[in-house]
């Protein structure tokens, strides 16, 4: 009776979600037996920074399970090196793998899990990998998209900035992200599109390691003829990136230039629109599956219509 209502719950709160091409429909809840438990693990990146990590991932930890009733709800890090320099401060936090067979030592048969990174990258490749060599030893175990996935994703995630940049911002925005030498770092030229096709011509987005870099969004502020910059982490965290390489590095740079900087120090973790977008995806990948593409490829060999 419990699962049953817990599927209710989250079939009518997804329902408005839509359905992504390249899933299909399936309801991990369904296919709960009366010995069978069932968990969701969410997994971070993870920060050595206390303050952030209570605003961040133990803010969007509590959100989770009151999103999901009644389920289990563990985090594991992927970031060995901040695992590391925890560990040495008393403070143990598992790996997905290491999480992953405690749960399966606990008895637990069914598993979501849902990430906090934000675009589709190296982290995300090497979860994936992590999570394909369980897919036996689990009864169902799904995966959650990273927060942007569909344009859809970027378009919520414009609002849920712009809503709370409201009264706070100053002049340009500008939105630092990580960036990376993985193909998703296209990820932040999209954004970047997709910010000023809804009309914020004064928001840029640069990176500390990949494309778009500072002097990009230098080239932009200039043609925009900006005298005051707000910079913004577009981080998960504010964390190491955040305090030096953004409230240090950039804003240093970028008051050579003679621009005015201010700094907005909270991560998207902090964002309780983008808290909700997140739990949206553990609750799209609760009730859909990743399609199969060889599967859908050999379907296409005999006939048209796979539905």
């Amino acid at each position: 009776m419990k699962n049953i209502l817990i599927a209710f719950l989250l079939l009518t709160s997804v329902s408005a979600f839509g359905h992504g091409e390249g899933f299909k429909e399936s309801d991990i809840f369904k296919t709960l037996g009366p010995n069978d438990k069932i968990a969701l693990l969410m997994v971070h990146f993870g920060t050595t920074h206390d303050d952030t990590r209570v605003l961040t991932i133990e803010a969007i930890n509590k959100k989770a399970a009151k999103a999901f009733p009644g389920i289990e709800v563990r985090e594991a890090y992927t970031s060995r090196m901040i695992m590391r320099r925890l560990k040495e401060k008393g403070i143990v936090k598992p790996n997905p793998v290491e999480a992953m067979n405690q749960l399966i030592a606990d008895g637990y048969t069914h598993l979501i899990i849902q990430p906090t990174n934000i675009i589709e990258g190296i982290e995300m490749e090497a979860l994936r990998k992590e999570v394909a060599l369980y897919r036996d030893k689990f009864k169902d175990i799904r995966l959650g998209n990273a927060l942007l996935y569909t344009p859809e994703d970027y378009k919520a995630t414009v609002q849920a900035l712009t809503a709370s940049l409201r009264g706070k911002a100053k002049g340009d925005c500008v939105f630092v992200c990580h960036g990376t030498y993985h193909p998703a770092n296209s990820t932040y030229g999209m954004l970047d599109y997709v910010m000023k096709a809804q009309g914020h011509k004064n928001y840029h987005v640069g990176t500390i390691e990949g494309y778009p870099a500072m002097d990009d969004v230098i080239r932009e502020l200039e043609a925009n003829k900006a005298q005051e910059v707000t910079l913004v982490p577009f981080m998960f965290v504010a964390g190491d990136h955040a305090k030096n390489d953004i409230a240090g590095d950039w804003k240093e740079e970028l008051e050579k230039k003679g621009y005015k900087v201010n700094v907005i120090l909270e991560g998207l973790g902090q964002n309780e629109a983008i808290q909700d977008l997140f739990i949206r995806h553990a609750k799209f990948a609760s009730t859909h599956q990743r399609e199969d593409i060889i599967v859908k490829k050999k379907k296409y060999e005999k006939t048209d219509d796979i539905d």
